[in-house]
């Protein structure tokens, strides 16, 4: 039987700060204002269909391995 590796997950904030990047960067690398980006890390607002596919190439993480939700949600 073949054995699973856990995933590891980080939240779009972590992911940002391992990059060493500011908000300022990262919003601007998405195509998305700071506050835009400040409610996705915040659990406010959710990134849309079209800004996957920039989260991805910005980040090199597969959509699915990045949390967007709540801790408790998730």
């Amino acid at each position: 039987m073949e054995e699973r590796k856990k995933q590891i997950k980080l939240t779009l904030k972590a992911v940002r700060v391992n990059m060493g990047k500011t908000q300022e960067e990262m919003s601007s690398l998405f195509g998305v204002t700071k506050d835009t980006l400040s409610n996705w890390e915040n659990h406010k607002t959710y990134p849309t269909i079209k800004d996957i596919p920039i989260i991805e190439k910005v980040t090199g993480l597969n959509y699915n391995d990045i949390i967007f939700l709540p801790s408790d949600d998730v």
